[in-house]
């Protein structure tokens, strides 16, 4: 488990123009989309079943949260939140994300941490900081999963994909993977979360350009993954991987 300074990585990601993932010696391939699409699921499995590594980008906005909580800065000062992650030491690892030697990752998925992410993820220095995280973390090929992988940090991704369906649908997800009854809150929440992901200044949640959007809505988990397979091997992409 490598340790991640984050400040270094803020200075070289402002190198990484243009050609900088022509050096990646595998491939790089995104998932973006909006809240309980599948993009977590859909990532690490696709991820183990073509023998790649898996990066959850949203842990990394949601570990940044936790311990802008922990340390009790003021979310809704800007330049406290971006002077005070610049700081951070950040760990990934199969364990999970730890944050300056704390594991966050048992943390991650508390309403309250969800909510501070999506205020701390609208900052432009948090994402400058964690732009470079990701990529580093990249390194040697990685299916990467968030809501901007494929606009913004890996824009000249292999393969881009975008994971939606209808909000009914990943409402419904959500509360089965979260153990929760009160769908219609975790309705409203995700529509809400879908307004700020959309409308924010800073890296808005879109489809790449070039992604091959998928409705997973009428769609298993096998379905989706058996999709994705498909327009990989199109791309001769599993040769490189092999």
């Amino acid at each position: 488990m490598a340790y991640v300074r984050i400040r270094a990585l803020q200075q070289r990601s402002h190198k990484a123009k243009g050609g900088h993932l022509n050096r990646y010696r595998a491939p790089i391939i995104t998932i973006d989309g909006p809240a309980g699409a599948g993009k977590s699921s859909s990532a690490r499995a696709l991820a183990e079943r073509i023998g790649l590594g898996y990066l959850d980008s949203g842990a990394l906005y949601r570990a940044v949260a936790w311990k802008m909580r922990d340390r009790k800065i003021d979310l809704a000062c800007q330049a406290d939140v971006e002077a005070a992650c610049a700081g951070l030491q950040v760990t990934w690892s199969e364990a999970g994300v730890c944050v300056d030697g704390a594991l966050a990752s048992e943390r991650l998925r508390d309403p309250e941490v969800t909510f501070a992410s999506a205020v701390v993820a609208a900052y432009p220095g948090v994402r400058r900081v964690l732009i470079g995280t990701q990529r580093e973390m990249a390194w040697r090929g990685v299916v990467a999963e968030g809501r901007d992988i494929g606009t913004v940090v890996f824009p000249d991704a292999d393969v881009k994909f975008y994971l939606d369906a209808a909000p009914e649908v990943r409402a419904a997800r959500r509360a089965k993977e979260m153990h929760r009854t009160d769908t219609d809150t975790l309705l409203r929440e995700i529509m809400a979360r879908d307004d700020r992901d959309r409308h924010r200044t800073v890296a808005p949640l879109l489809p790449a350009a070039d992604a091959i959007v998928i409705d997973s809505t009428p769609l298993t988990l096998s379905d989706v993954i058996d999709r994705m397979m498909a327009e990989i091997g199109e791309r001769g992409l599993l040769d490189r991987i092999r």
